[in-house]
């Protein structure tokens, strides 16, 4: 009797340590488990951000296939093809997650710029009426302004712009983008303002710089205007004001301009070659 109430005690023994091994194994893939969803978080912002837009497509579709039912992946893969310039297969990925019930008003955000990238402005302006207005972003507002000046409802466009210029830290985008619906409308003192306001949050604007010297120009104002500039720059923007007064008829002044930018620039300057020997033929 004895014999068999220590075989039973160390079998209850054994039974314990073997639940325990088993609550160790269990805590310890828990853990695992843990660790590769933060691992695979952070390699998702990587690939979003740091990656190689094509690598992160890639990344993206393997994914997708693994595991079909995740939103964030399919979200993934739908913010990469819009950064490599695949807009339309976006729109896809995007209506998919929508139309299947799992859309959020981020997926319709993102998916009124993806139409907007593939000119399909009237489907873009349809999913921004359908995001409450109780959800306020900077892209939200930076694609409301967008469809404003498209509908040419000026107040809108410039209340949009202001707004989503407020709204983020880095608004060189969308105050070069206003200055250009000002220089558009013929309000060229407004635009030039704008595009010097977009070059004090990025110096290395050269889009900016360019729609600077067109606003300047418009108003003939042919001088440089005082912002940093590499020698290429330089040239490039020369020939730019130099276009601009020959289209408003000063053409002695484009002509010196013309020979300043070919002048300027440390290599041939093939394009205001041409515009020059085009002009004294």
């Amino acid at each position: 009797m004895r014999q068999s109430v220590h075989f039973i005690a160390i079998l209850a023994g054994a039974l314990a340590l073997s639940a325990c091994d088993k609550n160790k194994d269990q805590d310890v893939k828990k853990a695992l488990e843990s660790i590769n969803v933060i691992d695979e978080s952070n390699l998702n912002d990587v690939m979003l951000t740091s990656a190689d837009p094509e690598e992160a497509v890639a990344y993206f579709q393997r994914a997708v296939r693994e595991k079909p039912d995740r939103v964030d992946l399919k979200r993934g893969l739908a913010k990469s093809l819009v950064r490599a310039n695949r807009a339309v297969e976006a729109t896809k990925v995007l209506n998919d997650i929508i139309q299947g019930g799992s859309g959020t008003s981020e997926d319709r955000v993102l998916l009124a710029d993806a139409l907007i990238r593939s000119n399909e402005w009237k489907r873009a302006e349809t999913e921004l009426n359908a995001v409450p207005p109780t959800y306020e972003t900077f892209d939200r507002y930076r694609l409301e302004a967008m469809i404003a000046d498209a509908n040419k409802r000026w107040d809108k466009a410039d209340s949009y712009y202001d707004t989503a210029a407020g709204m983020t830290t880095r608004p060189a985008g969308v105050l070069n983008n206003w200055g250009y619906s000002k220089l558009t409308r013929g309000d060229y003192p407004g635009a030039e303002k704008l595009f010097g306001q977009a070059l004090t949050h990025d110096r290395n604007m050269f889009v900016a710089k360019n729609n600077l010297v067109l606003a300047r120009a418009a108003q003939r104002k042919y001088d440089l205007p005082i912002i940093p500039m590499t020698q290429v720059e330089r040239a490039q923007l020369l020939y730019t004001i130099a276009l601009s007064a020959i289209k408003q008829g000063d053409v002695v002044i484009g002509r010196g301009l013309l020979e300043e930018a070919i002048e300027t620039h440390p290599q041939h300057f093939e394009e205001a070659v041409r515009a020059l020997e085009a002009l004294n033929h």
